[in-house]
């Protein structure tokens, strides 16, 4: 088995791609990525990686390039996209190419290959707010340019479900852990980064605010083992947990007692999303449930210093 894994030198790309190594049916990787986040760590360290392992520096939209490269591969990964904080409104042009016109590029050179099997890391952003929980059945309304450039890619995907081709939109929550290729723009990383050598953390508003969590190595689990699983094509919202800003503040101050929490503009409610759990999906993994104060302690010990 071939597999593609557009943005495959990113922060889930990473972890997937030591997931999906491990896999002796897995005979070949090939990591597309124009390293635009200047992110290399994929590449360096102590621990090799296989020889199965094969890099391709190339964009999104580059149609050519990315028809050359599916020739002979299965299964698609596709992760590449311009990300963001949940609720962040900026660069609508470049969300716009990249996670609309990217995956319709990549929606066309697909139709025209032998790939069997594609999987779309969609984000559950694409619902927008909400206090009360949102499932796969809600109709998507998002607030931001992130999420309607991504619920404009998913549109181009649906028309892979209705193909002879196993197709999967999974939308994914706030994804947070400890990576070598690490993402610290998101709330629970940027405040580990921040106790770790701040010894401080700011809480925007009243805390109250509720997202919605995946750790990153269920989500490279689940992504992994959905390649070998019977789960039916379709749409799946990859969530793990919906947590409260001040519920994690807390917890931080458990895993760094002498933590000092600095509240910016208190009294304000801030927007939030609350999304509910997809069991199907979830009784993928094969890691056990971890209290979120175990996973920062762990997350606390990969520093240097």
């Amino acid at each position: 088995m071939k597999i593609l894994i557009t943005g495959g030198a990113g922060y889930i790309g990473t972890e997937l791609t030591y997931e999906l190594e491990k896999n002796p049916k897995v005979k070949q990787i090939i990591i597309y990525d124009n390293l635009s986040r200047g992110n290399v760590n994929l590449f360096i360290g102590k621990s090799k990686l296989s020889t199965k392992i094969k890099f391709v520096q190339g964009d999104i939209l580059d149609t050519r390039l990315l028809k050359k490269t599916l020739i002979g591969i299965d299964v698609v990964y596709h992760l590449a996209a311009k990300v963001t904080t949940p609720f962040a409104d900026q660069n609508a042009h470049f969300f716009e190419q990249v996670n609309h016109w990217g995956t319709a590029e990549l929606v066309y050179a697909i139709e025209e290959s032998t790939v069997r099997k594609f999987i779309y890391t969609s984000s559950a952003s694409v619902y927008g707010a909400s206090a009360n929980e949102v499932d796969e059945k809600t109709i998507p309304n998002p607030k931001t340019f992130y999420g309607i450039s991504k619920l404009r890619g998913e549109e181009h995907v649906n028309r892979l479900l209705n193909k002879n081709l196993q197709t999967y939109i999974i939308r994914c929550g706030n994804i947070y852990g400890y990576s070598k290729s690490m993402r610290f723009d998101s709330v629970i990383n940027k405040f580990m980064f921040d106790a770790n050598f701040k010894n401080r953390i700011s809480i925007n508003g009243t805390g109250e605010q509720h997202r919605s969590f995946i750790h990153i190595d269920k989500t490279a689990n689940i992504l992994t083992n959905l390649l070998f699983s019977k789960v039916n094509s379709g749409i799946y919202d990859l969530v793990e947990d919906n947590l409260n800003i001040n519920h994690i503040s807390n917890t931080f101050k458990s895993v760094y007692p002498s933590l000092e929490m600095l509240h910016i503009n208190q009294q304000l409610k801030m927007r939030e999303l609350k999304v509910r759990p997809n069991y199907n999906i979830n009784a993928l993994t094969n890691i056990p449930t971890r209290t979120l104060e175990e996973v920062l302690t762990y997350f606390k010990n990969q520093f240097s210093f």
